[in-house]
């Protein structure tokens, strides 16, 4: 009997073990149990996270060792381990050394490992690795492991890779000279490092740089006390509180989520050049943008050059700072601002007595390179601390709450300055006495001219009331009407003058003379409103004149339409307008030349189709999808573009797509969300089917026209003028056809098989069939839209698009009044009776 006993004891011992071991292994990692890569994971003890080895994308066969959500059914990757050398077959391990090491072979060569902060000292006698709640990979002593204050060997959230967890540190630990920032997957299938990424610098005054390559593309500015200063939309929410730390030991800043049901993270993104914060909507079962940066195009590093402000409700959008002028007139008025603006009176520093300090509103810190902070002197103290310097040009409170606290100061040129409607801080900069008098002598004729214009105001209504009813009975010719609007002037040294704050006016023989008099050498195409001229001024600025004929659509009404708009709006993904004319008969738009002419000229045309590889043209989706979100939600005002096409995105010499063409545009202001007109303008095989027969149109109309030009870019074939061989589709018909049979990949173009991602292009054919749904209200906004293009997750399933059919869309087309032709498209007015 003893010996069955003492069998069925060691037994059940060794049940006990093999169970503990496999109990072990599910959430947590020692010497003697490893990771591999057959299916079995690691998983944090609220099940939360997972650690195991995943392939990004559908057509890689890559293998990477990375952390992910468990619950979401979405796989959302926030950490890799061996980003720069992925495994090329399933043999990968991960295991843990005697001195607290973890490290990942492939076939026992290793591809990735960590250096413990003990591995140089005495080993651990029983190392072991956990996967935390908060989806920190960490390496502990487990005698540590129970203990409430816990002291790691090494941890995941001091490598982050392209995201931002709750509770992870962003910044610089002085003590170690460890350095925490974010750096971008290449593409959403490639988390290898790309050249975008963002952290904090540690300069006397820290701030935070979003950097391209070795060049700063966004700054956040420094912290004031509330948030930093570039960035007042970040305030107290009721997703997250977030913290700042800055002292001998460390800089960094934190976050951490109040509600613990809510799961959101903050991603840097490469492809879309954008940092997002992300909430995860349970409901939907989708992630949603909370927050996003840059925001506009304010918040491009150093837009203005030195001693300017953008003010991106202004036209144009850079300011100099009272006291300062253009550095280089000519070039500023062309909207070139890189050179910035200098002192109208030069500084004299042997007499500082004569020195003050003219004080901006509401506006984002400069550069803080060279900055000097004291967090213990106020606002007076710091005045006196920058006249007693020479090379101080400004100083700040460093902390506004309150009645404000603290001391920055900077040296030298002051760099990257904006304007915000609300949430921004004062800055006081110096000027010479005399000059600090000129700028009070105005605003105290501001003042005087406010007085006088509410009297006359006054007297304007008294009089009007009296001359109302003969104001009725008055009729003129709305072409008088129009034009007395117009006011053209000559100036002697460039031709331009600005009548109106919103239009630049060149006069007539300006811009002959740069188009030789607009002769057929210089005729670069052909539009439905007229010709467009490539020309040159004096200043050798290449320009590209679109001349409206008389014959044309466009009335005043629209021309003035396109400059007023295009003059208020300022976008990388927008064409610029340099200015107009209106002279007789005459009515001329002066754009920025692209030498590139425009992307149907590329994507329809056989040779130079081969120039456009997958890579640029998905780069040229992103751009117009970006130039549509300002548009829709980013600009002051909701604008609806109403003609979007192939013809209407033009490419700048590196190809960066430029939407242009703002004739028809309507604006949309507050909360309006759609209109209706019965004049319908457009181009059929863009315009969505709601607009094309009832005349109604919204941001949703911009998305189906995006939608189609989106299958272009993807095809290579026009959306108008295309049929299959049973004539029965047009293309996105066809499109539809080829999806519902799962033959999706026929649509692609040949030009591009061997340069694309398959799979991120039939994700991109998917987005192009939401977008051209039938129904307004189930197509994505173009928010959602850049979201779904740059993500690889799971997508809803598309609804029957508008205008499939041959017929349906021919149906459409008979119903047009008056056809106004175009290069192998048909932009359209139709008028209707009253």
């Amino acid at each position: 009997m003893s010996l069955i006993k003492m069998s069925i004891i060691f037994y059940t011992y060794l049940i006990l073990i093999y169970f503990s071991q496999i109990s072990l292994a599910l959430d947590s990692i020692s010497q003697s149990i490893p990771l591999k890569d057959d299916g079995n994971t690691l998983v944090s003890k609220d099940g939360t996270f997972e650690l195991g080895f995943f392939t990004p994308g559908s057509n890689s066969q890559k293998r990477y060792l990375g952390i992910w959500y468990k619950k979401i059914p979405i796989q959302t990757v926030v950490w890799v381990a061996n980003r720069v050398n992925p495994i090329n077959d399933s043999s990968g391990t991960l295991t843990l050394n005697i001195n607290g090491n973890l490290v990942l072979t492939q076939n026992e060569t290793i591809v990735w490992s960590t250096t413990t902060k003990n591995s140089l000292g005495k080993k651990q006698v029983n190392p072991i690795a956990f996967l935390l709640d908060s989806g920190n990979l960490v390496v502990i002593d487990q005698k540590e492991a129970e203990k409430e204050k816990k002291s790691y060997f090494w941890q995941s959230f001091d490598f982050p890779t392209d995201t931002f967890l709750p509770e992870m540190k962003l910044g610089l630990d002085f003590r170690t000279g460890l350095n925490r920032r974010l750096t971008a997957w290449k593409s959403p299938n490639d988390p290898s490092p790309s050249d975008f990424s963002f952290g904090l610098v540690s300069h006397n005054n820290p701030d935070g740089y979003m950097m391209k390559g070795d060049k700063i593309f966004y700054r956040s500015g420094p912290w004031n006390g509330l948030h930093s200063s570039g960035s007042p939309q970040v305030r107290p929410n009721p997703i997250y509180e977030f913290r700042f730390v800055f002292n001998k030991d460390e800089l960094y800043y934190t976050y951490s989520l109040k509600n613990s049901s809510v799961i959101s993270r903050l991603v840097l993104n490469a492809t879309a050049s954008v940092r997002n914060r992300y909430v995860w909507i349970e409901s939907a079962k989708r992630w949603e943008i909370y927050t996003s940066v840059p925001l506009d195009l304010c918040d491009n590093y150093a837009i203005c050059g030195a001693y300017a402000s953008c003010v991106i409700s202004d036209s144009p959008v850079c300011q100099c700072i009272e006291g300062f002028e253009a550095k280089l007139p000519r070039a500023w008025n062309s909207m070139d601002w890189s050179n910035g603006c200098v002192r109208k009176k030069a500084l004299r520093c042997e007499d500082k007595e004569k020195d003050g300090f003219v004080k901006l509103s509401g506006v984002k810190g400069p550069d803080t390179t060279y900055s000097w902070l004291d967090e213990r002197i106020g606002l007076e103290e710091c005045r006196v601390k920058c006249l007693d310097n020479c090379s101080c040009m400004a100083y700040a409170n460093s902390d506004v709450r309150g009645e404000g606290s603290g001391c920055a100061l900077w040296f030298g040129d002051l760099i990257d300055i904006r304007n915000f409607a609300a949430g921004g801080q004062d800055l006081y900069v110096r000027m010479d006495a005399s000059e600090l008098e000129h700028v009070n002598v105005g605003s105290h004729k501001k003042k005087g001219v406010m007085v006088a214009v509410t009297v006359l105001l006054a007297v304007a209504a008294l009089s009007g009331i009296l001359i109302l009813a003969w104001c009725y009975r008055q009729k003129s010719s709305n072409n008088v009407k129009d034009k007395s609007e117009f006011i053209i002037n000559e100036d002697q040294y460039s031709g331009m003058q600005v009548d109106d704050g919103d239009l630049p006016v060149f006069n007539l023989s300006t811009i002959a003379k740069a188009t030789n008099n607009f002769t057929v050498n210089n005729k670069i195409g052909e539009g439905g409103f007229g010709p467009v001229y490539r020309g040159i001024l004096a200043d050798e600025v290449e320009i590209a004149v679109k001349r409206l004929s008389t014959s044309s659509g466009q009335g005043l009404n629209e021309f003035k339409n396109e400059v007023k708009l295009i003059a208020k709006l300022q976008h990388r993904n927008l064409v610029k307008l340099l200015g107009c004319c209106l002279e007789g008969e005459e009515k001329m738009l002066v754009y920025e030349y692209m030498p590139n002419s425009s992307l149907d000229s590329f994507i329809f045309d056989k040779e130079k189709s081969e120039l456009l590889d997958w890579s640029k043209r998905f780069d040229i989706i992103c751009g117009i999808a970006r130039g549509l979100i300002y548009l829709h939600q980013d600009s002051r005002l909701r604008i609806i573009h109403r003609d979007l096409k192939a013809s209407n995105v033009l490419l700048d010499k590196e190809l960066n797509p430029k939407i242009s063409d703002f004739g028809m545009a309507r604006i949309f202001g507050g909360d309006q969300k759609e209109g209706n007109t019965r004049r319908i303008v457009g181009t059929y095989g863009y315009m969505a089917p709601e607009y094309a027969t009832d005349g109604l149109f919204s941001v949703k109309s911009d998305v189906f026209s995006f939608g189609v030009l989106l299958m272009e870019i993807i095809s290579g074939k026009r959306s108008r003028g295309y049929y299959n061989q049973d004539q029965i589709h047009n293309l996105i018909g066809y499109a539809w056809k080829l999806w519902k049979e799962g033959r999706a990949i026929k649509l692609i173009d040949k030009s591009i098989e061997d340069t694309c991602f398959m799979s991120q292009v039939l994700h991109c054919i998917h987005v192009s069939l939401l977008c051209v749904q039938q129904n307004p209200e189930d197509r994505p906004g173009m928010s959602s839209v850049i979201l779904m293009l740059v993500s690889d997750f799971e997508l809803p399933e598309p609804k029957q698009p508008g205008f499939f059919s041959k017929d349906s869309s021919e149906t459409e087309s008979s119903t047009s009044k008056h056809l106004l032709s175009s290069t192998n498209e048909i932009t359209i007015t139709l008028l209707e009776a009253r």
